[in-house]
């Protein structure tokens, strides 16, 4: 990337991370994907002990169907097995394929296993953290939620934590698309509604301009 994107991208990475203050929860609730940074983010707040469940969310989406032939939930809970995080601590929910899902499968799960969280601590991609917020307040609204993300520098992620098959310019591109979401989703009735600034929002329009719009949605 030159530097004038960099900052653009940047500007959209800064607006997309909630800064929320960690607090003790009932469950961790990991969205997964093909970054498998975020399982020891979620496996690691277990540990620490700031929820006594911990829950893997994911089967295949539109970016690890193409990556992986297992899913995300799985690979995921694996993570945490290796980190010493006991079995016995996890459920996992292996069918969802985007956030939505994520949360009402992992609803109809919780209800399954007869479990009735107050609190989660919601754990997702640093530039998903604000998506993830809306659409959780949407679909679970009486439910209270902590959204956090592994805690590193637009730098340092693009450099060491995206996953190694998808480029800087994939990885930019998946941001932008996930700030047209945001407004696009809150339209649609998917997501609570968030403002965004015009500063963020030009720099949407900037990077889209440049040619990173390979994972936009169509306008209805």
């Amino acid at each position: 990337m030159d530097q004038r994107h960099r900052l653009l991208a940047q500007k959209l990475w800064d607006y997309h991370r909630l800064q929320h203050e960690l607090s003790p929860a009932d469950v961790i609730l990991v969205l997964c994907s093909h970054d498998k940074a975020v399982a020891i983010r979620g496996a690691q707040l277990f540990l620490d002990n700031w929820a006594p469940l911990l829950i893997f969310s994911g089967g295949f989406g539109a970016i690890t169907r193409q990556l992986w032939n297992e899913p995300e939930a799985d690979q995921f809970a694996r993570i945490a097995m290796d980190m010493a995080v006991p079995i016995e601590s996890i459920l996992i929910e292996n069918k969802s394929s985007n956030t939505g899902e994520n949360i009402l499968f992992t609803k109809t799960l919780l209800a399954e296993a007869q479990v009735e969280p107050k609190k989660f601590l919601l754990v997702q991609k640093p530039y998903m953290e604000r998506r993830s917020y809306a659409t959780f307040r949407k679909l679970w609204p009486e439910k209270d939620v902590i959204v956090t993300s592994p805690q590193v520098s637009f730098d340092d992620y693009l450099q060491n934590y995206a996953n190694e098959e998808l480029s800087v310019e994939q990885v930019v591109s998946i941001m932008v698309g996930d700030l047209q979401r945001i407004k696009v989703y809150a339209e649609r009735g998917f997501q609570i509604h968030q403002q965004i600034p015009f500063d963020v929002w030009k720099a949407y329009e900037g990077l889209v301009q440049a040619g990173y719009d390979d994972h936009l949605v169509e306008k209805s």
